[in-house]
């Protein structure tokens, strides 16, 4: 069986209510729920959140909230593997079996459901643990500069300042949308970015980190434009 786990605590800081607070007209979760239902990949779609607000608002959007995520996964310092594993192990518990889990953040309003396919057929071919969004860096990583503590400028990689950005080797990054993996590397805690991952490239403007406010007001732009495109 496949299964979709979105994780949702209700502690965070920088922005209030994050996983409520209305996106574009819905609740941020909203998205993200609607995606992988559109997707047609999941025999369930599971939000692991200790707050009872975030466990109602998923409901009335289609998704199933089967357990209240105990305390001490939900904390400020509870990584993604232990809380994905927590929920694969209840899953289990209930007499059915979850073969393949996609971990999708509850703050991922760019994601698709095509995209969420790809993932899954790019995981059912050949031996990998895990398939995961990714995307371009606009600006080689070679040439990235440090601000130092006298405030002067520096680079990391010194050595590439007469390369030119066209020879440089292209550097991807976690898009922060979704990670596909198999039951036993969820439960096992296995890294996700290593040899056995497989990625999804995803183009730079549909993906979008949203940590700050001001992180959430170039979201909604960026997604009114997209979708007003989309509209013709």
């Amino acid at each position: 069986m496949n299964i979709c786990v979105i994780p949702a605590r209700g502690g965070s800081k920088r922005i209030p209510r994050k996983n409520v607070k209305k996106f574009c007209g819905k609740p941020m979760i909203a998205w993200s729920i609607e995606a992988a239902l559109q997707s047609g990949c999941f025999d369930l779609v599971l939000v692991s959140t200790d707050d009872s607000e975030i466990a109602e608002v998923a409901q009335q959007h289609g998704a199933s909230v089967p357990f209240m995520r105990p305390a001490k996964l939900s904390d400020d310092y509870t990584g993604t593997l232990p809380v994905v594993r927590h929920a694969v192990e209840w899953f289990n518990s209930q007499g059915s079996i979850a073969e393949r889990v996609c971990c999708l953040y509850a703050t991922a309003p760019f994601v698709r459901g095509e995209d969420i396919l790809k993932g899954l057929k790019k995981l059912s071919q050949g031996e990998v643990d895990y398939a995961f969004s990714v995307t371009s860096y606009a600006f080689p990583i070679q040439r990235a500069i440090r601000l130092t503590e006298t405030g002067r400028a520096e680079m990391f990689y010194p050595e590439y300042f007469n390369t030119r950005s066209q020879d440089l080797e292209e550097a991807y990054h976690d898009a922060g949308q979704f990670y596909w993996g198999k039951s036993s590397a969820w439960l096992n805690e296995k890294m996700i970015f290593g040899h056995d991952s497989v990625p999804v490239v995803l183009p730079r403007h549909r993906v979008q980190d949203i940590d700050t406010l001001e992180d959430w007001v170039r979201a909604e732009w960026l997604f009114k434009v997209m979708q007003a495109g989309e509209n013709g």
